[in-house]
């Protein structure tokens, strides 16, 4: 029962740890990728995919702490030095992983598809502004001939204000764009390192639970 417990344990960490230390490694460069380039399908599905396999496998990960205290109550090791120093290391990493990575890969994802939807709208509204009526005729072909000779000094007006106008509309958004942009770049950077604080703790207990320092026990 000892050997089958400990079997499982290691097991389930590997399946539900590894996967979860991987991906989140991997979603803060994916997360810059699709806020770089918002209108690129891929980059943005591979955001998200990573993201979901955080998700599941963490909760997943509830199995490896499950059987992890069935085999330390099996083995009579819970009140062992280097099994209180793994639990503990185990707790500040559920810690890290569930109130500074999962919730600062929502944030990121929220932007991603934001960001999306957006240059998706953008670019639906730039195909409809700049195609040309049914008939084929360009648009201002009818009210050309139709304006009468006195409109001339109205319609220069309006093409000499229209520039400017147009000029100060543009100015915003894509200003507004590259500071969201920004803005998401140096959150990936904090989760980065809010990742490798979580990578180094599991690191810390694999190598208590190998080397088990004071062990009592040679199983």
């Amino acid at each position: 029962m000892n050997k089958f417990l400990l079997s499982v344990h290691v097991l389930t960490a590997i399946v539900a740890i590894g996967p979860v230390t991987v991906a989140a490694s991997m979603f803060p460069p994916a997360a810059r990728a699709a806020l770089a380039s918002p209108g690129d399908a891929h980059a943005v599905g591979v955001s998200r995919v990573l993201y979901r396999i955080c998700g599941i496998y963490s909760a997943v990960g509830l199995l490896v702490v499950l059987f992890g205290f069935l085999t330390a109550q099996s083995l009579g090791v819970l009140g062992e030095g280097w099994l209180m120093a793994a639990i503990a290391l185990t707790a500040l990493a559920a810690l890290v992983l569930a109130f500074a990575v999962l919730p600062a890969q929502r944030d990121l994802m929220d932007e991603i598809t934001a960001a999306s939807v957006s240059s998706v709208s953008s670019v639906s509204s730039g195909g409809s502004i700049g195609g040309n009526p049914a008939g084929g005729e360009p648009a201002g072909a009818g009210m050309a001939a139709e304006r009468p000779a006195g409109g001339e000094a109205a319609g220069a007006a309006t093409l000499e204000a229209a520039p400017l106008d147009g000029e100060t509309a543009g100015v915003g958004a894509p200003a507004d764009g590259v500071a969201a942009a920004a803005g998401g770049v140096a959150r990936s950077r904090r989760l980065a390192m809010s990742v490798g604080i979580f990578n180094l703790l599991w690191v810390a207990v694999t190598v208590l639970m190998i080397i088990r320092p004071g062990s009592t026990t040679n199983v």
